[in-house]
């Protein structure tokens, strides 16, 4: 006999012995685990489904019908006539230009007052809740309290202009898109200072002890420490500002309606008025997916640049 027949055949297209898998068991208590977790994730689901996705795919039929009372299926029409609309690439400009405003006055004064309030202030509580309660007031009477205090005629902002001795400002007809930035840059930042402060409280303070013995200065412990060990906050920030930001619509609707003319017509403001004033369901529904599409590939595009740099 030959040293290949006594070499054993193994036929690699054999199952293994059923005595080599380890399949796992569903015990009893396991299983009713399992049947109570989904009883549980089924009112919410449901709530999700009637309440979400239902009305969200009945107004994506919609983006590609045209009337209101007997609706004409047209396509992509309405897709390619926002696209081309000077009227819609203007209130997206106009939004663009809103969102990078009320983005950066944010950031900048709720890093700054997140340093401030992170030092061993006296009554820093206080002064940290002060400035949150703009966050935490309704967009209607934020809105309705600056459209007073703006006011040329009655405005506390002209009556103390007038006071020292100094013109009073057409704040809504000469400055519409920057007054609506500043609005919101006065409401936002309290809320972009507590995340600034939650990340300045998880900074080690032994890191910046350690620098303080090679001779950093401030400064450059603001450059090298706090802004990298920073950037997840500031990543978050942007993320959820521009979400924010690009669906903006109480403050036009309140503050100036819109105008003067067309200044100060975001994007979801012209959606309100394709919809109630025109009565373009079709088109407005159109306009709202090319500003989810949009949204979504931004935040696509926030979310590699985050991985990418490890930020996330």
């Amino acid at each position: 006999m030959s040293l290949v027949d006594t070499v054993p055949v193994v036929d690699e297209g054999t199952p293994p012995s059923p005595t080599r898998r380890q399949g796992r068991r569903v015990t009893p208590l396991r299983r009713k685990q399992i049947i109570t977790a989904y009883l549980f994730l089924i009112p919410a689901v449901v709530f999700f489904v009637a309440m979400f996705f239902y009305p969200l795919f009945n107004e994506l039929l919609t983006s590609f019908t045209s009337g209101l009372t007997d609706p004409v299926p047209v396509g992509f029409d309405n897709y390619l006539r926002a696209l081309s609309d000077p009227v819609v690439i203007h209130s997206f400009l106009v939004t663009l230009e809103y969102a990078a405003g009320s983005l950066v006055g944010s950031i900048i004064i709720g890093l700054l007052l997140a340093l401030m309030l992170n030092q061993g202030l006296r009554g820093r509580v206080v002064l940290r809740t002060m400035i949150l309660v703009p966050y935490m007031t309704s967009i209607a009477i934020v809105g309705l309290l600056w459209r007073n205090i703006l006011d040329p005629s009655v405005g506390i902002l002209n009556t103390a202009l007038h006071a020292v001795g100094l013109p009073g400002q057409e704040w809504l007809n000469t400055a519409p898109l920057q007054t609506l930035i500043g609005i919101t840059v006065w409401q936002e930042s309290g809320y972009v200072m507590m995340l600034f402060l939650a990340g300045l409280q998880a900074i080690p303070e032994e890191v910046y002890e350690a620098s303080k013995i090679d001779g950093a200065g401030v400064w450059t412990r603001f450059r090298r420490i706090t802004v990298p060990l920073l950037a997840p906050t500031t990543f978050f920030v942007l993320l959820v500002g521009v979400i924010s930001s690009m669906q903006q619509f109480g403050l036009p609707y309140i503050v100036t309606n819109g105008g003067p003319g067309d200044a100060t017509s975001l994007f979801v403001f012209q959606v309100y008025q394709e919809t109630f004033t025109n009565q373009d369901i079709g088109y407005a529904s159109a306009m709202a997916f090319l500003l989810l599409i949009f949204i979504l590939i931004l935040s696509f595009i926030q979310m590699r640049i985050g991985r990418r740099k490890d930020l996330v």
